[in-house]
């Protein structure tokens, strides 16, 4: 059980995590936010959603930015198929399609973007793609940098093209197209055209699975070009 739950629990935090942020005397200033997988999107909606205090620049690590995808299926990430529960799992993620335990989430489905559109509450509402939030472009706007890590033998992130906020083309789940061909680039509905004429996106890649990355490129790539 600590699979499903680890995959839904903070999804439902992200006011908590705002309020313990803006409570916190070490942070006042300011602050850095590194997000692995899943966290990825999270930390982007409390970057979007709180402002105060600033968060000064956001890395995104494997995130999955338009969708999630195991195994050719759209479910439940790292959870191995011999395991009972996680294809009882699967099923249930499967049969449940945009009930508000699943589409609240990550679920993206480039067969159905209108309904996609319709029921998700995290994932399309994070991206801006139901009702235009101003204030989210705003919000992210105020980032001094936003880093984006792609690992190109993910076989989590499927496509990994999600971590630099790719995704398929509409209608199909075959071609997938980079940022700047998608509408939500192209219409600038989270501000991220005007960030990247400002300098402020950065996408970065390694040779890995997800995840998998070595101490070296870290320091390098991230930490003493971002953080220091």
């Amino acid at each position: 059980m600590d699979s499903l739950f680890f995959y839904f629990w903070f999804l439902n935090f992200v006011n908590d995590v705002c309020n313990q942020i803006a409570n916190d005397k070490h942070l006042q200033n300011g602050y850095h936010a590194i997000g692995f997988s899943q966290g990825s999107q999270f930390l982007r909606a409390v970057a979007q959603r709180c402002p105060s205090p600033p968060m000064r620049n956001y890395i995104s690590i494997g995130g999955q930015h338009q969708e999630l995808q195991f195994e050719g299926v759209f479910g439940l990430p790292r959870c191995q198929g011999s395991i009972k529960l996680c294809n009882f799992a699967r099923m249930l993620l499967n049969y449940g399609a945009y009930v508000h335990v699943i589409q609240a989430q990550y679920w993206h489905d480039p067969l159905d973007e209108n309904t996609y559109r319709d029921k998700s509450i995290f994932l399309a509402e994070i991206n801006n793609e139901k009702v235009l939030n101003q204030t989210y472009v705003e919000n992210l706007q105020k980032l001094q940098n936003m880093v984006m890590i792609k690992f190109t033998r993910d076989s989590m992130v499927v496509p990994p093209e999600s971590s630099w906020f790719g995704f398929y083309a509409p209608g199909q789940a075959i071609d997938v197209i980079p940022l700047k061909e998608t509408e939500l680039y192209k219409n600038d509905r989270l501000g991220l055209l005007q960030m990247e004429k400002d300098g402020k996106l950065h996408f970065l890649e390694t040779n890995g699975d997800h995840l998998q990355f070595t101490e070296k490129f870290f320091i390098s790539e991230v930490v003493n070009k971002f953080i220091k």
